[in-house]
């Protein structure tokens, strides 16, 4: 796959420590020995340094010596973890007992490596399901500044090259926030912005989207998706946003031009940000399948540190790619 190609070289030039707390995980190992065999990323793995040895060993893989592996049950900063986690937490009552207990879990230890830096991303979910992936994240590494949602890009690469950077484009949010106010679309227009130069490579040109167009129909929903626009421009000036845009005035230009004259993102978008996860989950969906077009993610944005959750029926190239993306979040510093 090209695309991920060029984000291992980009990830090689820049190398990111990125850490995997599933280290006994086959998947996961075998996954580990080809980012290290490949060279695009450090990796970090938690678990029993012995069993991922023999594990490694017993797969036939060659270069997990390479890789940083740390024992959850004992290594020589869970003190200091610890006491970082009650400080964080301790308007919840959290206690140091409690904390040097709770960095045993992988999925813990892997968020206090990242907000202590010693590490630039986590990718995580082959063996753990969503909601105990992010949990840590949310209580820990918590959102970017300036950003209070977690939204949800996917990468959409079509057959036919004419729409958005010579056939590809950004949708969001798809996959998290079911139904954003003005001021937290705003936030994922701008998250989705950051997502497009770190990941995609090229200069986002944001449109975001209604049912409406500059004032062509009155509905509070129509007034949401305006109201952000604006937010998103004073939030970010150095990103190009316009909007409420339909879709088709968002990506054929002789409709932008029509619809809305002037606009120096109508007709010529490369980033999509849907009003609802709704409108957002049905439209790749319907790309990918229709346009038979290719959807890479979801890439998870608006988070301190890139962390990012596997399916888990995932494959080996899932867990290798996604590690790429990963690695191209921590070097644009989202």
């Amino acid at each position: 796959m090209e695309f991920i190609e060029q984000l291992k070289q980009r990830a090689s030039e820049n190398k990111k420590r990125i850490v995997l707390p599933e280290g006994l995980e086959e998947r996961t190992l075998r996954a580990a020995n080809t980012i290290l065999t490949e060279g695009f990323a450090d990796v970090i793995l938690i678990g029993n340094p012995q069993k991922v040895n023999e594990a490694a060993a017993g797969f036939g893989l060659e270069n997990i010596d390479k890789a940083t592996v740390v024992d959850p049950e004992n290594h020589d900063k869970m003190d200091a973890y610890a006491e970082m986690m009650v400080e964080i937490r301790k308007s919840k009552g959290m206690t140091k007992d409690q904390a040097l207990e709770l960095i045993k879990n992988p999925l813990f230890l892997a968020v206090m490596m990242i907000k202590a830096g010693d590490a630039d991303g986590e990718v995580a979910g082959a063996d753990n399901a969503t909601g105990d992936v992010l949990r840590p994240a949310f209580q820990y590494v918590k959102t970017a500044p300036g950003i209070s949602v977690v939204s949800g890009a996917f990468i959409m690469i079509l057959k036919d090259k004419e729409f958005g950077e010579d056939g590809m484009m950004v949708f969001a949010d798809c996959a998290v926030h079911p139904n954003p106010t003005a001021e937290e679309l705003a936030e994922i227009a701008v998250a989705t912005g950051r997502t497009t130069r770190a990941i995609a490579g090229f200069e986002p040109k944001i449109a975001m989207l209604s049912f409406s167009t500059k004032g062509s129909a009155k509905h509070e929903m129509v007034d949401k998706v305006a109201t952000a626009t604006e937010l998103a421009k004073q939030m970010a000036p150095d990103l190009k946003i316009d909007g409420e845009l339909q879709s088709d005035a968002a990506i054929i230009p002789a409709i932008g031009q029509k619809k809305a004259p002037g606009s120096e993102i109508a007709g010529q978008a490369n980033v999509l940000v849907f009003p609802t996860l709704e409108t957002g989950n049905i439209a790749y969906k319907l790309v990918q399948r229709m346009a038979h077009a290719e959807a890479i993610g979801p890439v998870l944005q608006g988070m301190a540190a890139p962390i990012n959750d596997l399916s888990r029926g995932c494959s080996v190239s899932d867990i290798v790619n996604l590690v790429a993306i990963t690695a191209n979040q921590a070097a644009g510093n989202m």
